[in-house]
């Protein structure tokens, strides 16, 4: 077997680095990705909870209106 140069081993671990880079930039994309697509599903939940909160209000408003109307009926 024959004794790596220098040289050799200066190359193979900078084409390890590279390779090491490479996936590491890939992984980090799709991280970005992921967080991305978890920004864009958190703000639709957002929305969503906006918009049920307001409908809450409203039945509360109407549950209010009615117990009212009953009240005023009996009372």
């Amino acid at each position: 077997m024959q004794e790596q140069t220098t040289l050799e081993r200066l190359s193979q671990k900078v084409s390890q680095m590279l390779r090491d880079y490479d996936d590491l930039r890939m992984e980090n994309m799709q991280l970005k990705e992921n967080m991305e697509r978890l920004e864009l599903d958190c703000t639709a939940k957002q929305a969503m909870v906006t918009q049920m909160q307001e409908e809450l209000a409203e039945k509360d408003r109407e549950i209010d209106e009615i117990v009212n109307k009953i009240e005023s009926i009996l009372g």
